[in-house]
């Protein structure tokens, strides 16, 4: 049989993955600063922010993509106008980041898991009832004394055990 010939595929405008025009760089005391390339008429990065861990200057910048994808030219305002409108909009996008860090994660950055009181779902749940809270059995360990397991009766070596299939 002949083989169909296939045509290529479209070129889109914009690419499949178009790069970020947002980069993170080290400050000090471990602390990540955000910046955006220069754009326009612009020579040097904007200096979007500084935020604590790696985690927030990430979450800093997704924010950032948000709000320039409704305000296009953000960036590219040289009017006193336009920048007061984009110094607004970096420092709403930073305190939105900052109280999001601050309520819904742990000190040390993302939360693992569930909370204390929220019930586990799915294939990582153990089975059997809640533990304790302090970490110790919910059973208490046999008293010292005689161990009976059984094969010591003259049950002909069945003792106490029920060895029906239930």
């Amino acid at each position: 049989m002949t083989e169909k010939k296939r045509r290529p595929a479209k070129k889109r405008p914009g690419g499949s993955n178009p790069k970020s025009p947002y980069f993170l760089q080290p400050a000090r005391q471990g602390t990540v600063t955000v910046f955006r390339r220069p754009a326009g008429n612009r020579i040097d990065p904007k200096l979007c922010g500084t935020m604590a861990n790696r985690a927030m200057a990430l979450a800093l910048v997704k924010q950032l993509e948000k709000a320039e994808s409704v305000v296009r030219d953000l960036f590219l305002e040289a009017t006193d106008d336009g920048i007061e409108a984009l110094e607004a909009v970096l420092e709403a996008c930073r305190q939105s980041v900052i109280r999001r860090g601050e309520s819904g994660s742990t000190p040390g950055g993302a939360s693992r898991g569930p909370g204390p009181g929220a019930k586990r779902r799915g294939r990582g749940r153990r089975r059997g009832g809640p533990r304790p809270a302090d970490g110790q059995p919910s059973v208490a360990p046999p008293a010292d004394g005689p161990v009976n397991d059984g094969d010591s009766g003259d049950n002909g070596g069945s003792g106490d055990r029920d060895t029906s299939a239930a």
